[in-house]
């Protein structure tokens, strides 16, 4: 910055010795000049009196010499001795001036006066303007010269990083051993101990870092590495996190971008940058290329997932098949790929010798659930309190994945911290818990009125129906908790029942048939108290179990009358992905109608025993309701004061231990 002001000074002081109307050094007269600075009002009294002989008008400012102002001495002061006594110190300057120099007078015009050429013109005064152009070019180059130096001397300040990533550029990641240590140049380095519940994948992506690691191991062998490995599953169970974990493990190159890195708004640049690409993995190699959400270009193209049959990502695809069928089978560069829609990808990219391996990376289980939370637990240095179980915590969360649970640390974390805690205790793990299932209580959104009441009820039928069913099916999770308090999301009450404390993989007929019923316990309450007047309240509740009822006629076979049929299936033209018509679609009419028919009986059903159990528990339900009401939350050993109460009638025992059918697939969430 110092040079930078130097440079300007200088500058600044050439521009100023080029003013117009200043002469040039060597190019001033043989006579000395001196400059007097005076008021314009004098300028004004020098014109009136006829005393200027000649004027220099540039703008604002005004140059005159006064008539005699050559003469000796005695004429100066003589035209001096005319200014009024308030110029003073003009006067003592011109009297300090030799008899052999010049002098010429300099003001400025006030902005809002005229310059009275009217009467310079009466006086016989020369008056004119001074010539820029003689100056002009050389003015333009100084300035421009200023300016020039100006930005060299930011840029040297403040100097500009090229180098520096852009969207659509690849990112390069390579770990670097440093005394012992690695240091990434993204940050921080994830290795496979800090992945945890996908112990199957570890396996896998381990057998790589291990041929990049001792090549010669597997060469001897006769083996080849997989040129490719397809990281598939649902969004937040870790397929990126695995990539980084092989990005720390692995001593390699490591080449990370996203798949819509390769779309771009001109037809040729996807495929150039593909070749790009592997170009560099195979200069670097051995070493590795992560491509995230790779489904973004290699989508099928048997039309079925796309509109047009030839645009920017089938380019770019074509050039992803012919680089990774192109691989020197001892280049040593394997691509690692994730994505969540393994069914859209293009079968050519799947077969062996492109993508050899697709590995499942699944939501963890009880046990890989505890590892996480202990992996993030220790890794944010948690202080937990006495009361904390991370295995208890494990069997409440059935279903989350990865990111789930990292989110639930923190959100723990955060509701001890608005409370002002040292320690993270048991209840902030559960409400973070609640909330993640049924969402954020409103604190300041009341029920009121019947509403109250209403949802009230509603709530205390589930946990009457529940609990029957509960009775009859041994082993089944009973109601905890249940909360008339509004949650973000539109839920007004919320009943909650834990998952079972094993993970469960399989649904049993009558088990399917008790969540039926106790999903519509909230509606037969309703009916039941108030004389057939129910509310919108059950919009969830019916949503959820004709969901549940449509894939037990549908998919799983389990009706009748329908039979083990799975109707995706067939109307699909079955599980050869033709995308053809279907044989049996004259047929299809026939059996949707049927299908919807069964599943309107079922429901049916499951609602009439649903109001058969609540009519079986007047008092539980009004007593329970009533004081839920009160409370607006009711949970623990008062909760189960009023369910110790319920009696399951013999409707419910009929429906549920009923005919008994096959076994049901369990959904992935459900336990």
């Amino acid at each position: 910055m110092g040079v930078l002001l130097i440079q300007l000074g200088i500058v600044m002081f050439v521009m100023r010795l080029l003013r117009p109307g200043i002469p040039l050094p060597g190019s001033e007269p043989r006579t000395p000049t001196t400059f007097v600075s005076v008021p314009y009002s004098e300028f004004l009294s020098r014109i009136n009196s006829n005393q200027v002989h000649k004027v220099e008008v540039d703008g604002v400012h005004i140059m005159f010499k006064l008539k005699g102002g050559e003469a000796g001495l005695g004429s100066i002061e003589s035209a001096a001795g005319e200014v009024n006594s308030k110029f003073q110190d003009s006067e003592s300057l011109l009297r300090s001036v030799g008899p052999t120099k010049r002098v010429l007078y300099t003001t400025t015009r006030p902005v809002d006066i005229k310059t009275p050429y009217e009467k310079m013109l009466e006086n016989d005064v020369e008056f004119g303007s001074p010539d820029k152009r003689s100056g002009g070019f050389l003015n333009s180059a100084l300035i421009a010269l200023f300016y020039a130096a100006v930005l060299a001397g930011l840029l040297h300040r403040f100097p500009l990083n090229f180098s520096q990533n852009t969207p659509g550029q690849l990112r390069n990641r390579k770990s670097k051993n440093s005394g012992g240590s690695k240091v990434s140049e993204q940050g921080e380095i994830v290795t496979f101990a800090d992945v945890a519940g996908v112990d199957e994948a570890k396996e896998e992506l381990e057998e790589i870092v291990e041929f990049l690691r001792n090549p010669d191991r597997y060469v001897k062998l006769g083996a080849r590495p997989p040129r490719g490995v397809l990281l598939v599953g649902l969004p937040g169970t870790g397929k990126t996190l695995l990539a980084k974990a092989v990005a720390g493990e692995a001593d390699v190159p490591f080449i990370s971008c996203s798949a819509s890195e390769f779309v771009e708004l001109y037809v040729g640049m996807g495929a150039s940058r593909v070749r790009d690409l592997f170009a560099r993995a195979k200069k670097e190699a051995p070493s590795i290329i992560f491509i995230d959400e790779i489904d973004a270009v290699a989508k099928s193209r048997d039309g079925r997932f796309r509109i047009v049959s030839n645009d920017e990502r089938e380019q770019t695809l074509n050039q992803l098949l012919t680089e990774m069928d192109g691989f020197d089978s001892n280049s040593a560069v394997i691509v690692l790929g994730a994505t969540n829609r393994a069914d859209v990808l293009d079968p050519a990219l799947r077969r062996p010798g492109r993508f050899d391996r697709v590995v499942m990376v699944e939501t963890p289980d009880r046990i890989g659930r505890e590892a996480i939370l202990n992996v993030h637990a220790s890794k944010k240095e948690l202080p937990l309190g006495k009361d904390v179980n991370l295995s208890d915590i494990a069997s409440m969360t059935t279903g989350f994945t990865g990111a789930d649970l990292a989110n639930l640390v923190n959100e723990a974390a955060l509701l001890a911290g608005r409370s002002s805690k040292l320690l993270v205790e048991r209840d902030d793990f559960i409400q973070a818990v609640e909330r993640s299932i049924a969402g954020i209580e409103k604190k300041t959104a009341k029920l009121k009125g019947s509403e109250k009441g209403v949802v009230a009820r509603h709530e205390a039928g589930h946990a009457v129906v529940g609990t029957a069913v509960a009775n009859l099916l041994s082993g089944q999770p009973r109601v905890q908790k249940l909360s008339i308090l509004p949650r973000s999301g539109g839920a007004l009450g919320f009943t909650y029942t834990p998952p079972s404390s094993e993970d469960r993989y399989l649904l049993f007929v009558d088990e399917l048939r008790g969540r039926l019923v106790t999903l519509l316990g909230g509606r037969a309450a309703e009916e039941f108290i108030y004389s057939g007047r129910v509310s919108t309240g059950a919009l969830d509740d019916i949503r959820r179990a004709t969901d549940m009822a449509y894939k037990a006629v549908a998919e799983y076979g389990l009706n009748e009358n329908i039979g083990p049929i799975s109707l995706s299936t067939l109307s699909g033209g079955g599980m050869d992905d033709s995308g053809g018509s279907s044989p049996w679609g004259k047929e299809q009419g026939k059996l949707v109608d049927l299908v919807q028919g069964e599943v309107k009986a079922l429901l049916q059903s499951a609602l009439d025993v649903a109001i058969s159990v609540v009519r079986a528990n007047p008092t539980v339900l009004e007593g329970l309701g009533a004081y839920l009401e009160e409370k607006e939350k009711v949970e623990g050993e008062d909760l189960q004061e009023w369910l110790k109460m319920v009696v399951a009638p013999a409707e419910l025992t009929f429906f549920i231990r009923g005919k008994q059918g096959s076994l049901l697939p369990l959904q992935p969430g459900t336990s």
